[in-house]
């Protein structure tokens, strides 16, 4: 009857007694008493309603939001205020996967949208919907490389990548066997003369580029697909979705398989999350695309509907068998890039890095002329590029933060005073010029 009242001290003791233990101290026992609480939480008395969105306000207001010229995987692009109010319908709220497609009409067709249109922004042929983030689904790329070409267990990845998704996809790498290797970089973009030495063994079944990389470097993969082809190695390209509205898609660098992270396609920062990673590929290669795929068919009255037509994952066939375990997907996240990409268009989306890119050259050439920064490549970026500090690098993100309120970007890992920089069409000139005077 009080399903979310905690147990009473029968129930305990009743649970206790079916695993055959007396206490729940003695249930854990196992734990070191140094990791025990000793005190009482600090935990404040009930309050009302009032009481406690009064406490949540003041918390919030605490918050202080600083101008983001950071970016390094997420960035501060808009989110149209229509979107949350879009996804809040009730036809798009069917709760968890939509298995039962009668009752799961809202559901199945935005996942179609998004499928739809996903496929369209990266020149695949399918899309999946969807993985958590940008580097599982980087990570799931690399298990389809290797279940696609079976006799193969080796997969290369460009060091151009960002840490975090390195470290991801090495932690899949190592669990599941497969031997991921580094391709070095050479003055910030993929070392191809390395590449084509490498793949000379044939034992690769796959090759992991970015693009913008790390750096926020647009790299040229001339060549990259033919090269990965003629050893039977599969070539997949990571991509920030955003950037694949002015930039060439992975379809048309001749990509296997598409893989990112779609933040940056109607998601505030949030803290960290949650975002939406992507995966897309050729019709050759969608058995082994983990994820579900959505199809449109009629009903028996000729109506249009939807329904799955492909789901090959752990719920329905046995775990190691599966072509991925993670068992679910944030389907709100792909209404989001869904209702995103359909409000903004091809033209939108132009315009968003048309004006991104714009800010972001005026800033790189202005922070330059001040001398206290210098070129660490100079190479072709969209919105993001790297610069190095003439100083302590952590001291002025620091100070920048605390006392000026602005996030100046993201220090480069395993560099002493390099610096990731991004602009997104949010800022305006006058919060750039803001930026420039902090440094003079």
């Amino acid at each position: 009857m009080y399903k979310y009242f905690p147990h009473t001290e029968e129930e305990i003791q009743e649970m206790l007694k079916i695993i055959g233990v007396n206490s729940l101290e003695e249930l854990y026992a196992e734990i070191p008493d140094e990791l025990k609480i000793k005190h009482e939480l600090n935990i404040t008395s009930a309050k009302s309603e009032m009481e406690v969105r009064k406490e949540l306000q003041d918390l919030a207001e605490a918050n202080i939001t600083p101008i983001c010229f950071a970016g390094a995987g997420a960035y501060d692009h808009y989110q149209p205020s229509i979107i949350p109010y879009i996804a809040s319908r009730s036809e798009f709220s069917t709760s968890y996967t939509p298995y039962q497609a009668e009752i799961s009409q809202g559901t199945l067709a935005y996942i179609f949208e998004y499928q739809t249109m996903m496929a369209r922004l990266t020149g695949m042929e399918v899309s999946n919907a969807s993985m958590y983030d940008g580097a599982t689904a980087t990570a799931e790329a690399m298990m389809m490389c290797v279940h696609t070409t079976r006799k193969k267990n080796t997969v290369l990845i460009s060091d151009t990548f960002a840490p975090n998704t390195l470290r991801v996809v090495e932690t899949y790498a190592n669990f599941h066997n497969v031997n991921l290797e580094r391709i070095p970089a050479i003055h910030g973009v993929t070392n191809k003369e390395f590449l084509a030495e490498r793949l000379q063994k044939e034992d690769i079944a796959g090759v992991i580029v970015a693009q913008p990389n790390y750096y926020g470097i647009i790299e040229d993969f001339s060549g990259y697909a033919e090269l990965c082809h003629s050893h039977k190695a599969l070539f997949v390209i990571n991509s920030i979705a955003s950037a694949l509205g002015v930039l060439k898609t992975p379809g048309e660098w001749g990509a296997d398989i598409a893989c990112g992270d779609a933040q940056s396609l109607g998601f505030p920062l949030n803290f960290g999350g949650p975002y939406i990673g992507y995966i897309c590929t050729k019709k050759e290669h969608v058995r082994k695309m983990p994820g579900r795929l959505v199809g449109a068919t009629t009903d028996a009255n000729g109506q249009r509907c939807f329904v799955l037509t492909l789901q090959a994952r752990e719920q329905h066939i046995r775990r190691e068998k599966a072509t991925s375990n993670i068992c679910t997907a944030q389907g709100v996240m792909c209404l989001y890039v869904a209702i995103y990409l359909s409000l903004m268009g091809e033209k939108g989306l132009r315009e968003v890095n048309e004006q991104s890119y714009a800010g972001a050259h005026y800033l790189h050439d202005k922070l330059l002329k001040t001398g206290k920064f210098e070129q660490v490549y100079d190479k072709p970026f969209l919105n993001e590029f790297c610069l190095r500090y003439k100083g302590n690098v952590d001291g002025f993100i620091r100070e920048s933060i605390e006392k000026h309120h602005i996030f100046p970007g993201i220090k480069v890992e395993n560099s002493e005073n390099d610096i990731l920089i991004a602009v997104t069409e949010k800022r305006s000139k006058e919060e750039i010029d803001q930026f420039l005077q902090l440094i003079k």
